[in-house]
């Protein structure tokens, strides 16, 4: 019915258009009859082109009036439906065929859905089969996997234990390595990577040479300036004749060069100068008098101040005992002059009192200086430890007896009021005093020295240790006689420095995040902290040209100190160690000045003094 439908409306709208294509046409031919009748009164030709056109029109007018005829008497309705139930039965017949072949589909298809349902059996009770069969070993895995666990956990407690076991083993055996490696770094300490006295090394190595062989003789080489021995004023003269075979010779004349050798002697003579004056008697009160001597002269003999200073420099410079110090005077003298050991030993006091002039000068002249080196050291004072300290200037040394280090002993000494830069090795106590700081920096190049023997696999102990050790080259060789900037030095290569300075230590730091350092063997952790902390005050030799890279000025000068108490052993009270200390400043002093030490040294024994101020 629904097709049906939709063929009546077709054929409506085809109605529709063939009449409204009839108006049209209609109206065409009333509008060309309109013109036939005009041109007909025109009495105008007509073309032939023009009848048939027009006998065209006639027919299709003919036809299209014949057809809606039809639709207007119903014959092609009738027509239409006949041919629309035709076409209707067509349909009818070819739907009953599909639903024929749909029918049989529908049985095809239950009967194979009856024969897949079968399949389906069959293979489920094989499938139940299969299940049950692997339920059964899934079952014996179950019982196996549980065996081989118990099994499992108990080989992994007996595992615990044992990991625990090589664990704590293994802790011991990182602790003994660490142990023994900090014991070889102590066996391995010398005065070449610690700060170890050299004097302290029991074993001590050879020093190689490592300098190549060059094959030639000792001695100065071709082309070398001669040095000859410096020529003395002659005190006598020994002419040698010309040899009579030579003299009588007419082959032979003499070139007027008189060829001169001499041969350099010493010889100790004692002068002597006696004093003497009649002594008178009062014959009333009996009281006797004489003329004054000299204020020196106190007793009936008294030694000048070339024999003092000849002991005293001999004992308390050159470190030599005593008694030997007297035998060889006496030896020089033939035996004429022995000094006793005791009036030897108030050598000392008496140079100390004597020259407290020149000590009050060179206290105050040391504050005035732009740079002062000073340091500590011990001492065994009648069997306690003593401490000394030392403020050098490059023209003042003076010595300092303390009882103790730190703050205590740096009272009464330059130090305390100085407003410079101080140069010293690390100690705190002296950061509260002066306006700036210079660390030694020979102390970090034997400790990292040290710290690349003990720790191979850090590369910043070497890489800091170069560039130290560059720093210190490229300072003594700036140019002495640049007056540009008398202080400064020259900032693009120090700023480059301490670019490097900073790298360096960043490689530090990431070593040692990488690799901690042992708890038994920190020092060079200790000497990367101390180097990054304490930065400024190790580069400041790079930024003023008065200050000197290391402090081995005061280290030259207490070692002498050193030497003086490993030959005593032990000084027998602190005032002798207070006076050697006094008298070691003034002798330095003198040596920095250039001064012969000898004779000022005599002239100082030679001044006017009274003992028992």
């Amino acid at each position: 019915m629904l097709e049906a439908g939709l063929l009546s409306t077709d054929w409506k709208s085809h109605y529709e258009q063939l009449l409204e294509k009839y108006v049209k046409q209609q109206s065409l031919i009333s509008s060309l009859l309109k013109k036939n009748r005009a041109l007909e009164l025109r009495d105008a030709p007509i073309p032939n082109w023009g009848y048939e056109w027009f006998s065209n029109l006639q027919y299709k007018v003919k036809n299209l009036t014949e057809r809606i005829k039809a639709f207007e008497t119903g014959e092609i309705y009738v027509e239409l439906k006949a041919r629309y139930k035709a076409l209707l039965a067509d349909k009818d017949k070819i739907i009953k065929k599909i639903k024929y072949e749909l029918a049989r589909a529908n049985a095809q298809i239950v009967t194979v859905r009856e024969y897949w349902m079968q399949v389906l059996n069959d293979v489920e009770k094989e499938h139940d089969k299969e299940l049950a069969k692997k339920d059964s070993e899934i079952k014996k895995m179950e019982e196996r996997a549980l065996n081989a666990e118990r099994q499992r956990d108990e080989y992994k407690d007996k595992f615990l234990d044992k990991t625990r076991e090589v664990y704590s083993v293994q802790t011991e055996l990182d602790k003994e390595k660490e142990i023994n490696s900090n014991l070889k770094a102590q066996i391995n300490r010398d005065h070449e990577n610690s700060s170890v006295s050299s004097s302290l090394k029991v074993n001590k190595k050879k020093i190689t040479n490592s300098r190549e062989k060059s094959g030639k003789l000792p001695g100065g080489q071709p082309g070398h300036e001669y040095h000859p021995r410096k020529r003395q004023i002659p005190t006598s003269e020994v002419y040698i004749p010309v040899p009579e075979e030579y003299a009588n010779n007419p082959h032979y004349v003499e070139t007027g060069k008189m060829i001169t050798k001499q041969i350099v002697e010493i010889q100790v003579k004692i002068i002597t100068t006696e004093y003497t004056t009649p002594q008178l008697r009062n014959t009333l009160t009996g009281i006797r008098f004489h003329a004054d001597f000299p204020d020196d002269l106190t007793d009936d003999v008294t030694y000048g101040g070339s024999i003092k200073a000849f002991l005293f420099l001999l004992v308390n410079h050159c470190n030599v005992s005593i008694i030997k110090a007297s035998d060889m005077l006496c030896e020089l003298t033939d035996g004429k002059l022995q000094l006793s050991a005791g009036m030897i030993c108030n050598l000392t006091k008496e140079f100390s009192k004597k020259t407290q002039p020149e000590q009050k000068k060179a206290f105050a002249d040391m504050l005035l200086e732009p740079v002062m080196n000073t340091d500590f050291t011990y001492t065994r004072v009648n069997g306690e430890n003593m401490n000394a300290i030392v403020c050098a200037t490059p023209t003042k040394v003076l010595y300092f007896a303390r009882e103790h280090k730190g703050h205590e002993g740096i009272k009464g000494t330059p130090v305390e009021t100085y407003q410079n830069t101080l140069v010293h090795d690390h100690e705190k106590s002296f950061y509260k005093y002066g306006d700036n700081h210079q660390e030694c920096n020979d102390h970090p190049l034997r400790y990292l020295k040290g710290n690349i023997e003990n720790e191979p696999n850090m590369k910043w102990s070497l890489l800091m240790r170069d560039l130290i050790r560059e720093m210190i080259h490229f300072r003594k060789h700036l140019d002495p006689e640049d007056k540009r900037n008398p202080n400064e030095i020259d900032p693009d290569r120090v700023k480059a420095l301490d670019v490097r300075y900073d790298e360096i230590l960043e490689i530090a730091k990431k070593e040692y995040e990488y690799e901690p350092p042992s708890k038994y063997n920190k020092d060079g952790f200790n000497l990367y902290k101390r180097l990054a902390e304490y930065k400024k005050n190790h580069l400041l030799f790079l930024y003023d040209r008065r200050v000197p890279y290391s402090n081995s000025r005061s280290e030259r000068l207490l070692r002498k100190l050193k030497r003086k108490s490993h030959q005593v052993m032990a000084f027998r009270s602190f005032a002798g160690f207070s006076y050697l200390c006094d008298c070691l400043g003034v002798v330095e002093t003198l040596r920095s000045n250039e001064e012969n030490l000898y004779r000022s040294t005599s002239d100082i024994f030679n001044r006017q003094y009274d003992m028992a101020d």
